[in-house]
């Protein structure tokens, strides 16, 4: 296990981070730049090694995350230096992506990606939110329409 000292020494080495100490010798680490309202990427690192990086919903780390953290208390150095470079990826993706749909009476729909879900708006009302691309686009099939 690395020690604090050694976590911190590769987190640091990350010139997007900034150290922002917190209670109980703590300290958390942010990422100002991210094109989201999280904006911390370790959370918690503890002088005893124990810390959490934030990871979202990237399916690599699903089954380790707890609430979209991923504890790294008994990371090695490329585990850290992986982890923290995918969450600071995901935070920097733009994600906002626009697709136009249209059925054969000619009614037109929009398929937004926005906050990493797949959103269906018809004349600009919400009509149903899906959390993968495969699930709006089968929708989308199932009601006739067809990608523009």
């Amino acid at each position: 296990m690395l020690t604090f000292e050694q976590k911190q020494a590769i987190i640091e080495s990350f010139p997007e981070l900034t150290k922002k100490e917190i209670s109980l010798k703590r300290v958390n680490y942010h990422f100002e730049e991210s094109l989201y309202e999280k904006k911390i990427v370790v959370e918690k690192l503890h002088p005893n090694g124990n810390g959490f990086v934030f990871v979202g919903d990237m399916p690599k780390y699903s089954e380790q995350a707890v609430k979209s953290m991923v504890n790294i208390r008994d990371y090695d150095e490329e585990a850290l230096r992986e982890i923290i470079a995918a969450a600071i990826a995901y935070l920097s993706e733009d994600t906002n992506v626009e697709e136009d749909w249209e059925n054969v009476s000619g009614d037109k729909i929009k398929l937004l990606f926005e906050q990493r879900s797949w959103v269906v708006y018809y004349n600009d009302n919400f009509e149903e939110a899906f959390g993968t691309y495969e699930e709006a686009k089968a929708y989308l099939y199932e009601e006739g329409f067809k990608k523009q």
